[in-house]
């Protein structure tokens, strides 16, 4: 299942050259792996009792996005492992090709933030 996430870019995205600055991209890919997650349950950290931490992040850029641009960012789950799993991020502006990234998370429970076999729903859910 792939998931797909619009971010419009705002000028304060961008850096001095014009361009998002590149630690701008984590946040678009938190903001749209958070925004699948609650698909599942606007408040599944809660309700479901466990939650999901990055551990590793990635991305390598191919071209700039820049004010006003709208970039759309493609989610795809590329790894389940038993208690973590990759999310490959594709991000691209009108069709041409931004950043590509992978993203280790770790299920969590979560009151001690233990780490924890992935729950069926997460798996089902992200599939």
């Amino acid at each position: 299942m792939t998931h797909r996430h619009t971010v419009r870019i705002r000028y304060v995205d961008c850096d001095m050259q014009g361009v998002v600055y590149n630690a701008h991209y984590l946040t678009f890919i938190d903001d749209g792996f958070d925004l699948w997650l609650r698909e599942i349950d606007p408040a599944f950290e809660t309700a479901l009792g466990w939650e999901v931490m990055l551990k590793r992040a990635e991305i390598t850029w191919a071209a700039p996005a820049r004010f006003n641009d709208h970039l759309d960012i493609d989610a795809r789950v590329t790894r389940w492992g038993t208690t973590s799993l990759d999310v490959g991020y594709h991000g691209t502006v009108s069709g041409t090709h931004v950043f590509d990234a992978t993203v280790t998370y770790v299920s969590v429970g979560h009151d001690d933030y233990r780490p924890i076999p992935i729950p069926g729903a997460l798996r089902a859910h992200l599939g």
